[in-house]
């Protein structure tokens, strides 16, 4: 019997989110008295390894599964749980898991828990804390079933390295051919990818156009932090689509977003409430945005960014 953890990756290496989701599972493997196993399609091996250097004394390797759609790639982690007798399969939550998992729950007759923000407490059976309202409030939820299905929030355990090796294991699988029809894949480029990063430096309509967006990138870069935007931005051509947060756009969970000429509306605090610092600066200062901040500067964005950059770059 095992914990099961799904990893993904990017460039054939784990994702940070991913590696996150392996602290996780042999956190809850300690608990339970359980081996934690990572599940992982990926043609590369160099790096995985490295896995159990963040708990997992095994790893599963797909090789050759080229077509990982949500239905594909559920079958995948249903297979592999069969196989090790997980009691509980762990992802980290993403654009791709929010699909995986009730595909999940309903292949392995599994109760499903997302958006999770805490290690399981086992004094009462398995109840989890999961975030509900768009990251407004939390729930404890108790799970009743044989097997459970978990994707965890990003950084809601920190990445602990305990010097470990994984032995890795090729796993053959049957795969079925996806039922998804993809049309077009648009991917984010760049040194750091939106849904990953730590830091993030949004802007907004008050950028007044897309010639202006030259001073973000610098403040973005001098943190070492992604770029954002909001709706309208990306709706206007000023910025790629994806990186567009929000209710309709990617969701982030970052330690610190900063926004900058963006009010705050509803639908965009949506998809950042759950950043660990809100950093504001906007010149109105009834703007809604204020409201959800940890720190607040009102100010032109045109004045506040060069000093604000400035400021970092003497400090590094």
């Amino acid at each position: 019997m095992a914990i099961l953890i799904y990893v993904e990756t990017e460039n054939g290496s784990p994702k940070k989110s991913s590696l996150e989701a392996v602290c996780y599972g042999a956190e809850v493997a300690k608990q339970m008295g359980k081996k934690a196993v990572a599940v992982v399609a990926e043609n590369n091996d160099a790096n995985l390894a490295s896995l159990g250097n963040y708990g997992a004394s095994e790893v599963l390797q797909v090789k050759n599964a080229t077509d990982l759609q949500s239905d594909v790639v559920a079958d995948l982690i249903a297979q592999a749980a069969k196989k090790v007798g997980a009691e509980v399969i762990i992802l980290s939550k993403s654009t791709l898991t929010d699909a995986v998992a009730p595909i999940l729950g309903v292949k392995l007759e599994a109760a499903v828990a997302s958006n999770v923000m805490t290690l399981p407490t086992l004094a009462d059976g398995f109840v989890v804390r999961k975030g509900v309202f768009t990251g407004k409030g939390f729930a404890d939820v108790k799970l009743e079933s044989s097997v459970k299905v978990l994707t965890i929030k990003k950084n809601a355990v920190p990445t602990v390295a305990t010097g470990g090796s994984a032995a890795v294991s090729v796993f053959d699988v049957t795969l079925p051919k996806s039922g998804v029809n993809v049309t077009d894949v648009q991917k984010q480029t760049g040194d750091i990818l939106l849904p990953e990063a730590d830091l993030v430096v949004s802007a907004g309509r008050g950028m007044k156009g897309a010639e202006n967006w030259g001073m973000v990138e610098e403040l973005a870069k001098v943190l070492g932090a992604a770029t954002a935007c909001s709706k309208p931005v990306s709706d206007m051509d000023w910025r790629p689509h994806h990186e567009h947060v929000g209710q309709t756009g990617i969701k982030v969970s970052p330690n610190l977003y900063i926004a900058l000429g963006i009010s705050g509306a509803i639908q965009h605090l949506a998809g950042v409430n759950s950043s660990k610092v809100i950093v504001v600066v906007n010149k109105d200062p009834e703007a809604p945005f204020f409201k959800s901040a940890d720190y607040g500067i009102v100010g032109d964005v045109f004045e506040v960014i060069p000093k604000l950059t400035a400021a970092i770059k003497q400090l590094s």
